[in-house]
């Protein structure tokens, strides 16, 4: 498992190239909850998402080949490495499927990376970019299951942790698991509880924990795009058997919902992949106890406006 010393020397790695997104504080009934909320906005965070934290971070911590880097994405990793790819003078390939949004590959494209889309699901678009890195020599840069990537993503446990301590929860929305596989390390042995939340199409980390192993899972619903992995990664699994209290699970409706709240609130427009874990409080999928003071990450914005204004 990585551990607090990996995120903290890929916080040091990454911090000339990524930004420290704000935490807000919203008072009870703001978002239509009679609960305070503490909001790490990480929709704010370069290229719309949390992903260029893990990608810089495998790129800074390992030599990159002369043909580059390769990855498969739903959209939001793939524009993070195109981005760090640019920064750090590299190449990049990136492998999506067929239904990718416009918002998400139109990025992609405009950091310069050359986009290939294959099939309609990301494991159809991982197999891709597998077998281009072996036949050019370009280093993988997986979404979500190598312990650079799963340490570039903790730096956002990290910071929240440290400008939100009062924290008591907080709930992170899971596709392969990068993002909350990092932040549960961050936060292991520090207090506060890490809750999943997923849609209810694409129920990865519930499926895994009953199961007591990462097992293929459908993949489908509003969130499909950027939470849509057929199975968690086995590296995060290893976090989150000790280290995540719990994982629940959402509705499309409900992640629509919150994405609404979000832009009524304050403005913000999130993806359905971003406001999902706010739809865990809006559900009551997750009742915080008395006195609980939630922290909910805000993950990513690549979206078209008008499906949220």
């Amino acid at each position: 498992m990585i551990e607090a010393a990996d995120i903290e020397a890929a916080a040091g790695r990454i911090a000339p190239h990524v930004r420290r997104t704000p935490v807000m504080r919203m008072a009870g009934g703001d978002l239509g909850l009679d609960i305070p909320l503490i909001l790490k906005l990480e929709l704010l965070q370069a290229t719309g998402s949390f992903k260029p934290r893990g990608a810089f971070n495998r790129m800074l911590s390992l030599p990159v080949p002369a043909a580059g880097v390769a990855t498969a994405s739903g959209g939001n990793h793939g524009a993070a490495v195109a981005y760090a790819a640019r920064a750090l003078g590299h190449k990049a390939e990136v492998f999506c499927p067929v239904p990718t949004p416009a918002a998400k590959t139109d990025r992609i494209r405009a950091y310069g990376a050359t986009l290939h889309q294959v099939g309609q699901a990301y494991d159809e678009a991982r197999e891709a970019s597998e077998a281009r890195a072996a036949e050019t020599g370009a280093m993988i840069v997986h979404a979500y299951d190598q312990p650079e990537v799963l340490a570039g993503q903790g730096t956002v446990g990290l910071e929240l942790w440290q400008d939100a301590p009062e924290a008591t929860h907080v709930l992170v929305a899971t596709g392969g698991g990068g993002l909350i596989g990092g932040i549960a390390a961050w936060y292991a042995g520090r207090g506060a509880e890490v809750i999943s939340v997923e849609p209810e199409g694409c129920p990865t980390l519930a499926t895994a924990l009953r199961e007591g192993r990462p097992v293929p899972c459908p993949v489908g619903g509003l969130a499909s795009d950027s939470l849509g992995a057929r199975q968690v990664g086995a590296l995060m699994f290893e976090v989150a058997r000790h280290h995540v209290a719990r994982a629940v699970l959402v509705p499309d409706a409900a992640i629509l919902d919150a994405q609404k709240r979000l832009w009524q609130a304050m403005r913000a427009v999130a993806e359905p992949g971003g406001a999902t874990a706010l739809a865990a409080l809006t559900t009551g999928a997750f009742v915080p106890p008395a006195g609980a003071r939630v922290a909910v990450v805000v993950c990513g914005s690549n979206t078209d406006p008008a499906k949220v204004v």
